[in-house]
Protein backbone atom coordinates (compact mmCIF):
# COMPACT_ATOMS: atom_id res chain seq x y z
CA UNK A 1 0.00 0.00 0.00
CA UNK A 2 1.56 3.53 -0.92
CA UNK A 3 0.22 6.62 0.42
CA UNK A 4 0.39 9.87 -1.34
CA UNK A 5 -0.37 12.82 0.01
CA UNK A 6 -3.32 13.46 -1.76
CA UNK A 7 -4.77 10.29 0.35
CA UNK A 8 -6.13 10.46 3.80
CA UNK A 9 -3.27 9.42 6.32
CA UNK A 10 -5.62 8.32 9.20
CA UNK A 11 -7.17 5.51 6.90
CA UNK A 12 -3.76 4.49 6.45
CA UNK A 13 -3.70 3.77 10.29
CA UNK A 14 -6.23 1.77 9.74
CA UNK A 15 -5.20 -1.05 7.78
CA UNK A 16 -3.64 -4.57 8.13
CA UNK A 17 -1.05 -4.09 6.50
CA UNK A 18 0.03 -0.84 9.03
CA UNK A 19 -0.77 -2.94 12.05
CA UNK A 20 1.83 -5.62 10.38
CA UNK A 21 4.48 -2.38 10.23
CA UNK A 22 4.06 -1.87 13.56
CA UNK A 23 4.60 -5.39 14.88
CA UNK A 24 7.65 -6.11 12.87
CA UNK A 25 9.33 -2.51 13.97
CA UNK A 26 8.32 -3.59 17.18
CA UNK A 27 10.52 -6.87 16.84
CA UNK A 28 13.02 -4.94 14.96
CA UNK A 29 13.45 -2.58 17.96
CA UNK A 30 14.44 -5.64 20.07
CA UNK A 31 17.71 -6.95 18.45
CA UNK A 32 18.78 -3.34 17.38
CA UNK A 33 18.82 -1.66 20.40
CA UNK A 34 21.14 -4.72 22.08
CA UNK A 35 22.95 -4.26 19.33
CA UNK A 36 23.57 -0.50 20.34
CA UNK A 37 23.43 -1.16 24.47
CA UNK A 38 26.32 -4.08 22.99
CA UNK A 39 28.33 -1.30 20.53
CA UNK A 40 28.15 1.14 23.64
CA UNK A 41 29.55 -0.78 26.08
CA UNK A 42 32.59 -1.99 23.84
CA UNK A 43 33.29 1.77 23.58
CA UNK A 44 32.84 2.19 27.04
CA UNK A 45 35.45 -1.01 27.68
CA UNK A 46 38.07 0.16 25.17
CA UNK A 47 38.66 3.68 26.22
CA UNK A 48 39.02 1.82 30.29
CA UNK A 49 41.31 -0.66 28.81
CA UNK A 50 43.39 1.81 26.68
CA UNK A 51 43.31 4.91 29.05
CA UNK A 52 43.57 3.22 33.11
CA UNK A 53 43.79 -1.30 32.68
CA UNK A 54 46.63 -0.94 29.71
CA UNK A 55 49.19 1.71 31.41
CA UNK A 56 48.53 -0.05 34.59
CA UNK A 57 49.56 -3.79 33.10
CA UNK A 58 52.69 -2.37 31.35
CA UNK A 59 54.32 -1.43 34.83
CA UNK A 60 53.11 2.48 35.24
CA UNK A 61 51.70 3.17 37.93
CA UNK A 62 49.14 5.39 36.21
CA UNK A 63 48.82 6.93 32.62
CA UNK A 64 52.06 8.98 31.93
CA UNK A 65 51.54 12.36 30.41
CA UNK A 66 52.25 11.73 26.99
CA UNK A 67 50.08 8.28 26.77
CA UNK A 68 47.35 10.12 24.59
CA UNK A 69 49.96 10.30 21.80
CA UNK A 70 49.82 6.23 20.75
CA UNK A 71 45.91 5.63 20.90
CA UNK A 72 45.40 8.92 19.08
CA UNK A 73 47.55 8.02 16.09
CA UNK A 74 46.35 4.09 16.07
CA UNK A 75 42.58 5.93 15.87
CA UNK A 76 43.63 7.91 12.57
CA UNK A 77 45.18 5.20 11.17
CA UNK A 78 42.56 2.95 11.38
CA UNK A 79 39.77 5.34 10.25
CA UNK A 80 42.29 6.30 7.35
CA UNK A 81 42.43 2.48 6.37
CA UNK A 82 38.45 2.58 6.87
CA UNK A 83 37.73 5.72 4.81
CA UNK A 84 40.11 5.02 2.26
CA UNK A 85 39.70 1.27 1.49
CA UNK A 86 36.24 0.56 2.93
CA UNK A 87 32.57 1.01 1.05
CA UNK A 88 30.90 3.93 2.70
CA UNK A 89 34.29 5.91 3.79
CA UNK A 90 33.05 4.68 7.27
CA UNK A 91 29.71 6.45 7.48
CA UNK A 92 29.50 10.63 6.64
CA UNK A 93 31.92 13.17 7.65
CA UNK A 94 31.07 15.12 10.91
CA UNK A 95 32.14 17.92 9.42
CA UNK A 96 28.95 18.16 6.97
CA UNK A 97 26.70 18.25 10.15
CA UNK A 98 24.18 16.16 11.74
CA UNK A 99 23.09 13.48 9.51
CA UNK A 100 19.22 11.37 10.41
CA UNK A 101 18.00 10.13 6.91
CA UNK A 102 18.61 7.25 4.63
CA UNK A 103 20.42 4.03 5.65
CA UNK A 104 23.76 2.69 5.05
CA UNK A 105 24.14 -0.64 2.70
CA UNK A 106 25.29 -4.15 4.53
CA UNK A 107 28.53 -3.71 2.90
CA UNK A 108 29.01 -0.54 4.24
CA UNK A 109 27.89 -1.62 7.83
CA UNK A 110 31.36 -2.72 9.05
CA UNK A 111 33.25 0.21 8.08
CA UNK A 112 30.74 2.85 10.13
CA UNK A 113 31.50 0.18 12.82
CA UNK A 114 35.27 -0.20 12.84
CA UNK A 115 35.57 3.39 12.22
CA UNK A 116 33.29 4.60 15.21
CA UNK A 117 34.61 2.14 17.37
CA UNK A 118 38.23 3.41 16.78
CA UNK A 119 37.22 7.15 16.55
CA UNK A 120 35.06 6.39 20.02
CA UNK A 121 37.44 4.11 21.67
CA UNK A 122 40.71 5.76 21.13
CA UNK A 123 40.40 9.24 22.75
CA UNK A 124 38.27 11.55 19.71
CA UNK A 125 36.60 14.46 20.45
CA UNK A 126 33.17 13.12 19.16
CA UNK A 127 29.70 11.06 20.10
CA UNK A 128 28.11 8.22 19.55
CA UNK A 129 25.18 9.44 18.20
CA UNK A 130 25.45 9.35 14.25
CA UNK A 131 27.14 5.85 13.97
CA UNK A 132 24.32 4.44 16.31
CA UNK A 133 21.72 5.78 13.82
CA UNK A 134 23.30 5.20 10.88
CA UNK A 135 24.01 1.22 12.58
CA UNK A 136 20.08 0.76 13.61
CA UNK A 137 19.24 2.08 10.31
CA UNK A 138 21.32 0.09 8.23
CA UNK A 139 20.78 -2.92 10.11
CA UNK A 140 16.96 -2.71 10.32
CA UNK A 141 16.90 -2.04 6.19
CA UNK A 142 19.38 -5.23 5.93
CA UNK A 143 16.87 -7.92 7.79
CA UNK A 144 14.14 -6.05 5.96
CA UNK A 145 15.97 -7.37 2.52
CA UNK A 146 17.23 -10.72 3.65
CA UNK A 147 13.59 -11.73 4.96
CA UNK A 148 11.96 -10.33 1.92
CA UNK A 149 13.82 -8.76 -0.79
CA UNK A 150 10.82 -7.28 -3.33
CA UNK A 151 9.70 -5.48 0.27
CA UNK A 152 8.50 -1.73 -1.39
CA UNK A 153 11.06 1.12 -0.99
CA UNK A 154 8.25 3.07 1.14
CA UNK A 155 8.62 0.27 4.02
CA UNK A 156 11.97 -0.23 3.66
CA UNK A 157 12.93 3.06 4.61
CA UNK A 158 9.99 3.30 7.52
CA UNK A 159 11.90 0.18 8.94
CA UNK A 160 15.41 1.80 8.60
CA UNK A 161 14.21 4.83 10.42
CA UNK A 162 12.41 2.53 12.98
CA UNK A 163 15.87 1.04 13.50
CA UNK A 164 17.60 4.31 13.75
CA UNK A 165 15.01 5.11 16.73
CA UNK A 166 15.48 2.10 18.37
CA UNK A 167 19.51 2.45 18.24
CA UNK A 168 19.33 5.72 19.99
CA UNK A 169 16.49 4.97 22.16
CA UNK A 170 18.41 5.11 25.63
CA UNK A 171 21.75 7.41 24.70
CA UNK A 172 20.29 11.25 25.76
CA UNK A 173 18.42 9.53 28.69
CA UNK A 174 15.20 8.89 27.32
CA UNK A 175 13.73 7.57 24.70
CA UNK A 176 10.88 10.53 23.74
CA UNK A 177 14.53 12.44 23.78
CA UNK A 178 16.39 10.34 21.10
CA UNK A 179 12.75 9.76 19.00
CA UNK A 180 12.29 14.06 18.79
CA UNK A 181 15.88 14.10 18.04
CA UNK A 182 15.17 12.03 14.77
CA UNK A 183 12.16 13.60 14.30
CA UNK A 184 13.59 17.28 13.97
CA UNK A 185 15.77 16.12 11.73
CA UNK A 186 14.19 14.35 9.27
CA UNK A 187 11.67 16.89 8.94
CA UNK A 188 8.48 15.02 8.66
CA UNK A 189 5.39 16.68 10.51
CA UNK A 190 1.28 16.49 10.62
CA UNK A 191 -0.36 13.50 9.49
CA UNK A 192 1.51 11.93 7.21
CA UNK A 193 4.61 12.35 10.01
CA UNK A 194 2.35 10.66 12.35
CA UNK A 195 2.17 7.74 10.10
CA UNK A 196 5.83 7.68 9.35
CA UNK A 197 7.26 8.04 12.77
CA UNK A 198 4.71 6.09 14.99
CA UNK A 199 6.97 2.84 13.74
CA UNK A 200 9.59 4.42 14.93
CA UNK A 201 8.07 5.74 18.28
CA UNK A 202 7.20 2.16 19.05
CA UNK A 203 10.94 0.80 18.38
CA UNK A 204 11.89 3.70 20.37
CA UNK A 205 10.15 2.59 23.03
CA UNK A 206 10.82 -1.31 23.19
CA UNK A 207 14.76 -0.46 22.42
CA UNK A 208 14.63 1.65 25.79
CA UNK A 209 13.40 -1.50 27.64
CA UNK A 210 15.90 -3.50 26.39
CA UNK A 211 18.93 -1.11 27.21
CA UNK A 212 17.49 -1.01 30.88
CA UNK A 213 17.85 -5.32 30.54
CA UNK A 214 21.02 -5.07 29.22
CA UNK A 215 22.32 -2.65 32.15
CA UNK A 216 20.96 -5.22 34.81
CA UNK A 217 23.13 -8.16 33.14
CA UNK A 218 26.50 -6.22 32.11
CA UNK A 219 26.33 -3.18 34.08
CA UNK A 220 26.19 -0.76 31.18
CA UNK A 221 25.60 2.27 32.93
CA UNK A 222 21.68 3.60 33.23
CA UNK A 223 21.83 7.02 31.04
CA UNK A 224 20.29 10.10 32.35
CA UNK A 225 21.19 13.99 31.58
CA UNK A 226 20.31 14.94 34.80
CA UNK A 227 23.11 17.24 36.86
CA UNK A 228 23.00 16.36 40.39
CA UNK A 229 23.31 18.54 43.17
CA UNK A 230 22.84 22.17 41.11
CA UNK A 231 21.87 25.03 43.00
CA UNK A 232 18.19 25.94 43.04
CA UNK A 233 17.13 28.49 40.74
CA UNK A 234 13.58 30.33 40.88
CA UNK A 235 13.38 32.40 37.63
CA UNK A 236 15.18 34.60 35.15
CA UNK A 237 15.51 38.06 35.23
CA UNK A 238 16.44 41.08 33.00
CA UNK A 239 19.82 40.62 33.01
CA UNK A 240 20.00 36.93 32.42
CA UNK A 241 18.10 37.64 29.47
CA UNK A 242 21.04 40.14 27.94
CA UNK A 243 22.83 37.29 28.70
CA UNK A 244 20.97 35.25 26.69
CA UNK A 245 22.12 37.20 23.66
CA UNK A 246 25.60 37.86 24.61
CA UNK A 247 26.00 33.68 25.10
CA UNK A 248 23.81 33.01 22.25
CA UNK A 249 26.19 35.56 19.64
CA UNK A 250 29.35 33.72 21.60
CA UNK A 251 28.53 30.18 20.92
CA UNK A 252 27.37 30.96 17.41
CA UNK A 253 30.86 32.20 17.14
CA UNK A 254 32.28 29.70 18.10
CA UNK A 255 30.82 26.52 16.91
CA UNK A 256 31.02 28.31 13.12
CA UNK A 257 35.14 28.42 14.31
CA UNK A 258 34.56 24.79 14.75
CA UNK A 259 32.85 23.99 12.06
CA UNK A 260 35.11 25.94 10.32
CA UNK A 261 38.11 24.17 11.36
CA UNK A 262 36.51 21.08 10.75
CA UNK A 263 36.10 21.58 6.99
CA UNK A 264 39.42 23.42 6.47
CA UNK A 265 41.19 20.55 8.00
CA UNK A 266 39.09 17.82 5.83
CA UNK A 267 40.79 18.30 2.30
CA UNK A 268 44.18 18.56 3.71
CA UNK A 269 43.61 15.14 5.29
CA UNK A 270 41.94 13.87 2.11
CA UNK A 271 45.26 13.94 0.43
CA UNK A 272 46.94 11.24 1.99
CA UNK A 273 44.33 9.15 4.78
CA UNK A 274 46.14 6.86 5.71
CA UNK A 275 49.34 9.14 6.85
CA UNK A 276 47.86 12.50 7.71
CA UNK A 277 45.14 11.12 9.94
CA UNK A 278 47.27 9.95 12.42
CA UNK A 279 48.78 13.11 12.51
CA UNK A 280 45.66 14.66 13.36
CA UNK A 281 44.96 12.38 16.47
CA UNK A 282 48.32 12.96 17.37
CA UNK A 283 47.60 16.84 17.34
CA UNK A 284 44.22 15.97 19.17
CA UNK A 285 46.46 14.20 21.70
CA UNK A 286 48.83 17.20 22.18
CA UNK A 287 46.20 19.76 22.74
CA UNK A 288 45.03 17.25 25.84
CA UNK A 289 48.53 17.02 27.23
CA UNK A 290 49.21 20.93 26.93
CA UNK A 291 46.01 21.17 29.01
CA UNK A 292 46.21 19.16 30.89
CA UNK A 293 49.97 19.76 31.94
CA UNK A 294 48.93 23.27 32.00
CA UNK A 295 46.29 23.53 34.42
CA UNK A 296 46.74 20.38 36.05
CA UNK A 297 43.61 18.24 35.05
CA UNK A 298 43.32 15.25 33.71
CA UNK A 299 43.59 14.89 29.40
CA UNK A 300 40.08 13.32 29.83
CA UNK A 301 38.77 17.24 29.72
CA UNK A 302 39.90 17.39 26.32
CA UNK A 303 39.24 14.23 24.75
CA UNK A 304 36.34 11.90 24.57
CA UNK A 305 32.79 13.04 23.76
CA UNK A 306 32.50 14.49 26.69
CA UNK A 307 29.30 12.40 28.04
CA UNK A 308 30.97 10.88 30.95
CA UNK A 309 33.19 14.34 32.12
CA UNK A 310 30.44 17.13 31.33
CA UNK A 311 28.61 16.33 34.94
CA UNK A 312 31.98 15.70 36.63
CA UNK A 313 32.70 19.67 35.12
CA UNK A 314 29.59 21.17 36.45
CA UNK A 315 29.91 19.54 39.54
CA UNK A 316 33.14 20.24 39.97
CA UNK A 317 33.12 23.94 38.72
CA UNK A 318 34.79 25.80 41.96
CA UNK A 319 38.12 23.34 41.13
CA UNK A 320 38.39 24.94 37.50
CA UNK A 321 40.03 28.70 37.91
CA UNK A 322 38.82 31.41 34.56
CA UNK A 323 42.21 30.26 32.74
CA UNK A 324 42.04 26.84 32.79
CA UNK A 325 38.32 27.29 31.70
CA UNK A 326 39.22 29.38 29.02
CA UNK A 327 42.01 27.14 28.33
CA UNK A 328 39.68 24.18 28.31
CA UNK A 329 37.13 25.92 25.73
CA UNK A 330 39.97 26.58 23.34
CA UNK A 331 41.73 23.02 23.74
CA UNK A 332 38.17 20.87 23.43
CA UNK A 333 37.29 23.55 20.64
CA UNK A 334 40.23 22.55 18.29
CA UNK A 335 40.67 19.25 18.95
CA UNK A 336 36.31 18.79 18.38
CA UNK A 337 37.19 20.65 14.96
CA UNK A 338 39.81 18.34 13.95
CA UNK A 339 37.86 15.52 15.17
CA UNK A 340 35.28 16.06 12.74
CA UNK A 341 37.67 16.42 10.17
CA UNK A 342 39.29 13.37 10.17
CA UNK A 343 37.51 10.88 12.85
CA UNK A 344 34.01 9.69 12.64
CA UNK A 345 31.09 10.27 15.15
CA UNK A 346 28.34 12.54 15.85
CA UNK A 347 28.24 16.49 17.41
CA UNK A 348 25.37 16.04 20.14
CA UNK A 349 27.71 15.84 23.50
CA UNK A 350 30.84 17.67 22.65
CA UNK A 351 28.43 20.27 21.81
CA UNK A 352 27.16 19.76 24.97
CA UNK A 353 30.55 19.52 26.87
CA UNK A 354 31.84 23.09 24.23
CA UNK A 355 28.64 24.96 25.47
CA UNK A 356 28.85 23.65 29.17
CA UNK A 357 32.41 25.37 29.44
CA UNK A 358 31.50 28.21 27.89
CA UNK A 359 28.44 29.17 30.59
CA UNK A 360 31.02 28.12 33.10
CA UNK A 361 33.64 30.49 32.04
CA UNK A 362 31.09 33.24 31.82
CA UNK A 363 29.70 32.85 35.72
CA UNK A 364 33.41 32.38 36.71
CA UNK A 365 34.28 35.72 35.10
CA UNK A 366 31.21 37.69 34.64
CA UNK A 367 28.95 36.47 37.62
CA UNK A 368 26.24 35.23 35.70
CA UNK A 369 24.36 32.53 37.45
CA UNK A 370 25.60 29.02 37.37
CA UNK A 371 22.85 27.45 36.36
CA UNK A 372 21.03 29.46 33.19
CA UNK A 373 24.63 29.93 32.13
CA UNK A 374 25.34 26.57 31.89
CA UNK A 375 21.77 26.11 30.12
CA UNK A 376 22.52 28.65 27.88
CA UNK A 377 25.87 27.61 27.23
CA UNK A 378 24.67 24.42 25.78
CA UNK A 379 21.44 25.38 24.49
CA UNK A 380 23.20 27.53 22.14
CA UNK A 381 26.36 25.33 20.81
CA UNK A 382 23.68 22.74 20.21
CA UNK A 383 21.57 25.12 18.04
CA UNK A 384 24.74 26.07 16.32
CA UNK A 385 26.34 22.54 15.46
CA UNK A 386 23.45 20.50 15.46
CA UNK A 387 20.92 23.06 13.68
CA UNK A 388 17.88 21.78 15.52
CA UNK A 389 16.75 24.33 17.83
CA UNK A 390 13.64 22.46 19.39
CA UNK A 391 16.22 19.87 19.87
CA UNK A 392 18.57 22.27 21.74
CA UNK A 393 16.24 23.61 24.09
CA UNK A 394 15.20 20.37 25.46
CA UNK A 395 18.67 18.76 25.53
CA UNK A 396 19.53 22.33 27.90
CA UNK A 397 16.77 22.17 29.99
CA UNK A 398 16.49 18.66 30.64
CA UNK A 399 20.40 18.40 31.79
CA UNK A 400 19.43 20.54 35.17
CA UNK A 401 16.58 18.90 36.07
CA UNK A 402 13.99 20.38 38.56
CA UNK A 403 15.79 23.75 36.91
CA UNK A 404 15.19 23.28 33.64
CA UNK A 405 11.50 24.48 33.60
CA UNK A 406 13.00 27.83 35.17
CA UNK A 407 15.66 28.25 32.87
CA UNK A 408 13.68 27.55 29.93
CA UNK A 409 12.81 30.87 28.73
CA UNK A 410 16.58 32.90 28.87
CA UNK A 411 17.55 28.65 27.03
CA UNK A 412 15.09 29.33 24.16
CA UNK A 413 16.16 33.05 23.95
CA UNK A 414 20.17 31.88 23.32
CA UNK A 415 19.10 29.43 21.29
CA UNK A 416 17.20 31.61 18.54
CA UNK A 417 20.00 34.05 18.79
CA UNK A 418 22.74 31.41 18.03
CA UNK A 419 20.53 29.64 15.61
CA UNK A 420 20.60 32.74 13.56
CA UNK A 421 23.76 34.54 13.83
CA UNK A 422 25.28 31.02 13.30
CA UNK A 423 22.92 31.03 9.61
CA UNK A 424 24.19 34.55 8.59
CA UNK A 425 27.81 33.67 9.61
CA UNK A 426 27.39 30.02 7.47
CA UNK A 427 28.73 30.60 3.65
CA UNK A 428 25.76 32.05 1.14
CA UNK A 429 23.74 28.79 -0.42
CA UNK A 430 25.37 27.99 -3.58
CA UNK A 431 23.11 29.46 -6.58
CA UNK A 432 20.35 28.39 -8.38
CA UNK A 433 19.11 27.01 -4.71
CA UNK A 434 15.86 27.45 -3.24
CA UNK A 435 15.37 28.96 0.53
CA UNK A 436 11.89 27.06 0.66
CA UNK A 437 12.31 23.79 1.82
CA UNK A 438 10.62 21.27 -0.84
CA UNK A 439 9.50 17.76 0.32
CA UNK A 440 9.87 15.25 -2.51
CA UNK A 441 7.19 12.48 -3.36
CA UNK A 442 9.73 9.70 -3.10
CA UNK A 443 13.34 9.83 -1.56
CA UNK A 444 16.12 9.02 -4.51
CA UNK A 445 17.10 5.81 -4.31
CA UNK A 446 20.74 5.79 -4.03
CA UNK A 447 20.13 8.42 -0.70
CA UNK A 448 22.80 6.55 1.80
CA UNK A 449 24.17 8.06 4.96
CA UNK A 450 27.74 6.14 4.18
CA UNK A 451 27.90 8.48 0.81
CA UNK A 452 27.71 11.74 2.47
CA UNK A 453 24.42 12.37 0.32
CA UNK A 454 21.99 12.53 2.97
CA UNK A 455 21.21 16.44 4.30
CA UNK A 456 21.03 17.01 8.09
CA UNK A 457 17.39 18.13 7.92
CA UNK A 458 16.26 16.28 4.83
CA UNK A 459 12.45 14.74 4.61
CA UNK A 460 11.37 11.57 4.97
CA UNK A 461 8.90 11.84 1.51
CA UNK A 462 5.32 11.63 1.85
CA UNK A 463 5.22 8.20 0.84
CA UNK A 464 4.36 5.44 3.10
CA UNK A 465 4.29 1.74 2.23
CA UNK A 466 3.78 -1.09 4.40
CA UNK A 467 5.36 -4.89 3.42
CA UNK A 468 2.81 -7.43 2.09
CA UNK A 469 1.36 -9.62 4.75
Amino acid sequence: MTLAASVNPFAVLRTRQYVVLLVFAAIMGVPIAAVAAGFLWLVNSVQAWVYTDLPTALGFASAPTWWPIPPLAVAGLLVGVVIRYFPGAGGHSPADGFHAGGAPTGSELPGIFLAALASLGLGAVIGPEAPLIALGGGVAVLVVRLIKKDAPQQAIMVIGAAGSFAAISALLGSPLLGAFLLMEAIGVSGAIGTVVLMPGLLASGIGALVFIGVDSLVGLGSVSLAIPGLPEFKAPNGVDFLWAIGIGVAAAVVGTGIRRLGLLVRPVLQRNLVLLTPLAGIVVAGLAILYSQTTGHSTADVLFSGEADLPVLITNHADYAWGALLLLLVCKGLGYGISLAGFRGGPVFPSMFVGATIGLLLSTVAGVSLVPAVAMGIGAMCACMLRLPLTSVLLATLLLGSDGLAVMPVVIVAVVVSYMVSIWLAPPPAPGTTAVPVTPAEPPAGNQTGGNQTGGNQGAGTQVASPKS
